[in-house]
């Protein structure tokens, strides 16, 4: 399974492509979008899209993962970081992928353990995992990787139907270790 993860964002927006087979997974491309300060919103977001596109033209990715917009002070960053969201989602709806969004917390957690890592720290586990040779010169590529690999782990992590504890229990009394007292 191919799957394409997204940091979205409207000067730098990362991308990564991995592969999973099995447990194993592999890097298949890593890279950011750049654009420069002075170019107009639209012409950044056009860039975006068709850099995607010709991504996912040469990769074929069966899942298309995006980080959600975050809680900003500054308005005018949200607006702009859900414009680049939009066209990136329309990218992979284009090319019929089916399109997950994940929380930064969520995919922090995924890859480091920890929902409040740094970026250094995903940064980190990204070219462990992947066993990248180079520091990437923008988190934005390794932010995208983990938004794949959270992916990755949760699509293929399984399914229990429980909404808590109290159901798991009863429906598998034989898993609870009784201790007591003595």
């Amino acid at each position: 399974m191919i799957i394409i993860g997204i940091d979205p964002g409207t000067l730098i927006a990362g991308y990564g492509v991995i592969e999973r087979n099995g447990k194993i997974i592999s890097l298949l491309d890593v890279g950011v979008i750049k654009n420069a300060a002075d170019v107009s919103m639209p012409l950044r977001l056009k860039k975006i899209y068709s850099t995607l596109c010709s991504v996912i033209d040469r990769f074929h990715p069966d899942e298309f993962a995006i980080e959600t917009a975050f809680y900003s002070k500054n308005a005018q960053s949200a607006l702009k970081i859900g414009q680049a969201r939009g066209v990136s989602i329309l990218a992979g709806v284009n090319h019929e992928i089916p399109v997950t969004e994940y929380s930064p917390r969520e995919i922090k957690k995924a890859v480091t353990g920890k929902g409040a890592a740094s970026k250094e720290q995903v940064q980190y586990m990204m070219m462990a995992m992947l066993n990248l040779k180079a520091t990437p010169k923008h988190f934005d590529s390794t932010d995208a990787l983990a938004v794949a690999v959270c992916h990755a782990y949760k699509i293929s992590a399984p399914r229990s139907g429980f909404k808590n504890w109290k159901t798991f229990v009863a429906a598998h009394p034989e898993k609870v270790i009784s201790y007591s007292k003595k």
